[in-house]
């Protein structure tokens, strides 16, 4: 099975060059759907002029060209061509999907090895909300790609190093170990770095033991190695409860923090200073890729090595750029961090073209994630100015569901499931459902609405086909049909899913998980129609379209299931 505006593609592009000659094969044919029609072709509005003839003419000799094809093809008004398939194309296409156990997604050719560094929350601090968003595209662009086939490398790279630990270190020295760890574990990293940052500003002998600190755990003394470790591993173990609590693939195997870096720092920067492209500036070592300017238009640095011989974030990028196409062997690298970053990530791959680290053979990608709102539009924060806490976040979410679902008589199990279900669904859905790189506002009252272009009226979506399979005593997979499509709303819904496996390869081309979101709203959508417009069980239903619609809602299920599934959104059986 193929998606409809992929087959009309190709015949419009033959008919092009039977028309025209062969030269115009590659023209893109501007198909579109259509209101007038299922698609319209708008090429002829632009060939007309390159070929210095009317484009109602240029239409029409596209349209002779098609007089083999499965459907209609009539020219409109100044030159569209208006195409309708037949009811028996798309019929024979939809059996095959249904057939198909990958529903109609194809694989990659050929598979890809794609590096994904994403959620990369600082140790140093809580986990935020400000995570929220890189995290949950992260890991969905991850799923995507794997049921695709590729390889999918996970890069937690968690802010794990520098200065700061000094005096987190020394603070666990203070309140013991035991006291560091339960409070780590326990998701009070913040006030903890807080109740460390106190005493490094206001009492100098800590700050000077903090200092030296910093020394030890740079030159690798083993007990501050130890000390790091029982820090670092309370710390994680906390951000995998929020992980889990999201539901998200990432795992202790995919941490690749700033600290595993610290070994290549000095050969990268002793390396691009051999090959010319580092030079010395103001005492640092700086690179000056092409094409980047300060405001006062001299070329600005992107600076590898600091004055005082410390490293930064651009040190361990340019480590870290290289460790992942020479040592992962990507073909294809994702960083999916935050937007205000855009200009440092531009520099830094333009820095490592410049080496000849990053070949021509591998794409590297900033998926810029725009900003989390409030409701009063500012950065969302709590009253007092603080940032919010993910895992407090994320359990409003479930508690706000579970008062949804309270009067719907399921026992105490059974809500609490479907509660988090839905509260981690409308969290993430609310996310993937606009671009990645958009602000949007959060607000719980929008997104646990069952109305709309939600993660519950997703999930209700699929709960209530589910419904129709148990009243009916099927399980959903002996929906066999055949399908037949009599009426409007079915033929609709029906060529509407043949454009399932489309859409998963769009999104993992542009890396846009939106545009999979809002396919899955508008099947959500035909299929209400569907529902209200077409009797599935009632009495009077004859046999043969009782199977017929059954094998639809089957279909249906599957690429609503599908898909949310590859978005990392749970789907409950019932709601």
């Amino acid at each position: 099975m193929t998606d409809p505006q992929i087959v009309l593609t190709e015949r419009v592009q033959q008919a092009l060059a039977n028309a025209f000659g062969s030269e115009y094969a590659d023209a893109d044919p501007l198909i579109r759907p259509s209101q007038f029609a299922d698609f319209q072709a708008n090429v002829a509005m632009s060939l007309g002029k390159r070929l210095r003839r009317a484009p109602r003419e240029v239409a029409q000799a596209i349209a002779d060209q098609l007089a083999d094809f499965p459907g209609t093809v009539e020219v409109s008004g100044p030159g569209f061509l208006n195409i309708t398939l037949d009811p028996a194309w798309i019929t024979a296409e939809a059996t095959e999907m249904l057939a198909d156990p990958r529903t109609g997604i194809g694989t990659a050719t050929p598979p890809q090895r794609v590096v994904i560094d994403y959620s990369a929350p600082n140790a140093a601090k809580e986990m935020h909300v400000g995570h929220l968003r890189t995290t949950i595209v992260g890991d969905a662009m991850a799923r995507i790609y794997e049921h695709l086939g590729s390889t999918v490398v996970r890069q937690n790279h968690l802010g794990d190093w520098g200065t700061p630990f000094g005096m987190l270190i020394e603070h666990l020295l203070d309140i013991g170990e035991e006291a560091a760890v339960a409070q780590l574990e326990a998701g009070q990293g913040t006030e903890y770095y807080q109740a460390a940052r106190a005493k490094f500003d206001s009492d100098e002998s800590f700050k000077t033991r903090s200092r030296q600190r910093v020394t030890t755990l740079q030159s690798g003394d083993p007990e501050t190695m130890r000390l790091w470790h029982v820090f670092m591993e309370a710390t994680i173990r906390y951000f995998n409860k929020v992980y889990e609590m999201l539901g998200v693939t990432l795992t202790d195997a995919d941490i690749a923090g700033e600290s595993m870096y610290n070994s290549m720092l000095e050969k990268t920067c002793d390396d691009l200073e051999a090959m010319g492209v580092a030079v010395m500036s103001e005492g640092a070592l700086c690179l000056f890729p092409p094409g980047f300017t300060g405001s006062d238009d001299k070329p600005l640095p992107l600076i590898i090595r600091k004055s005082d011989g410390g490293y930064g974030y651009a040190s361990t990028d340019m480590a870290a750029i290289r460790y992942r196409v020479d040592d992962l062997k990507a073909d294809r690298i994702l960083y999916v961090v935050g937007a205000d970053q855009a200009l440092h990530f531009r520099m830094v791959f333009a820095a490592a073209e410049q080496a000849g680290w990053l070949p021509d053979s591998v794409s590297a990608e900033h998926v810029q994630i725009g900003m989390m709102l409030g409701k009063d539009g500012r950065r969302f924060k709590t009253r007092s100015g603080e940032s919010v806490k993910l895992m407090e976040l994320l359990q409003e979410a479930v508690d706000r569901a579970g008062v949804i679902i309270a009067d719907r008589g399921y026992d105490e199990e059974t809500k609490g499931e479907i509660a988090h279900a839905v509260g981690m669904g409308a969290v993430k859905y609310a996310d993937l459902s606009i671009s990645h790189d958009s602000e949007y506002v959060f607000d719980f009252d929008r997104m646990l609405n069952f109305a709309g272009n939600t993660g519950p009226y997703m999930q209700y979506a699929t709960a209530r086909i589910r419904s129709i399979f148990r009243k009916a005593g099927l399980e959903p997979e002996s929906a066999r049909g055949p399908i037949v499509l009599g009426v409007p709303a079915e033929r609709a819904l029906a060529l509407h899913l043949l454009g399932f496996g489309a859409v998963v390869d769009q999104v993992a081309a542009l890396v846009e998980p939106h545009r999979l979101s809002a396919f899955l709203f508008e099947t959500a959508s035909l299929f209400s129609t569907f529902y209200e417009e077409c009797p599935v069980l009632k009495e009077g239903v004859d046999a043969e379209t009782r199977a017929s619609r059954l094998a639809l809602c089957a279909l249906t299920l599957r690429v609503l299931e599908t898909g949310l599934e590859l978005l990392g959104v749970p789907v409950p059986d019932r709601m």
